[in-house]
């Protein structure tokens, strides 16, 4: 599933060229210039690739920018977790698209079957896009249809196994599910897709000291 947050920062992210300082290089102007920025030494350079993959740039570049996740440097980890939430989002039909941006403003306004009636009709019209199966994933989890939820997250994996955000959904549902040891599990896939999730590494731990207690209650 997602952070609601994520394709806001992309947009922002996708401003960067817009907003650079004079210093900034240039901006890569076809797909070979970004994927050889990609792994230019100077870190804005491989700022710009990012950002240019993020709004240009098809879903076989997602596996590069799983690359930039370890990156050393923690702003450009930061641009390539926003620059996979772009390529996944970006559906390459304006009409599913605007459902997409409908069915997103249904769910943070809090009407959920409205926005599981929009997503249902992305999966349906375009049921190869991941991630119409991933937000209709989410609202299934705020509305508590847990068993609904886990059975799309299941269709995303199918089509995108790195989903990053799905697997570290999972693991937000079996924890509900006080179902912890695949909560953990589901977790801990997330983490070794994506090692910069903060609140996954949390979470892992608060399991952990959870399962630890629970043991030794019953001793």
């Amino acid at each position: 599933m997602l952070s609601l947050s994520k394709i806001r920062i992309v947009l922002l992210a996708a401003g960067l060229t817009l907003a650079a300082a004079p210093a900034f290089p240039e901006p890569p102007k076809s797909h070979d210039e970004a994927l050889t920025a990609l792994v230019s030494a100077d870190t804005t350079v491989r700022l710009e690739a990012i950002v240019w993959i993020a709004n240009y740039g098809r879903m076989s570049d997602a596996a590069l920018l799983h690359e930039r996740l370890r990156d050393e440097s923690a702003i450009v980890r930061d641009y390539a977790e926003q620059g996979l939430w772009a390529l996944w989002t970006r559906s390459g039909d304006a009409v599913i698209d605007k459902l997409m941006a409908r069915g997103v403003e249904e769910m943070e306004s809090g009407r959920h079957q409205a926005a599981i009636t929009t997503f249902s009709e992305v999966v349906k019209r375009k049921p190869d896009f991941a991630e119409g199966w991933n937000k209709r994933a989410t609202v299934y989890y705020l509305a508590g249809e847990y068993k609904k939820s886990i059975a799309d997250c299941d269709e995303v994996l199918k089509r995108n196994p790195r989903h990053f955000g799905t697997l570290s959904g999972l693991g937000q549902i079996y924890f509900q599910l006080e179902q912890y040891d695949p909560s953990l599990a589901w977790f801990r896939k997330a983490l070794e897709v994506n090692p910069n999730m903060l609140g996954v590494e949390f979470n892992i731990k608060r399991i952990e000291t959870l399962m630890k207690e629970r043991r030794g209650t019953q001793i």
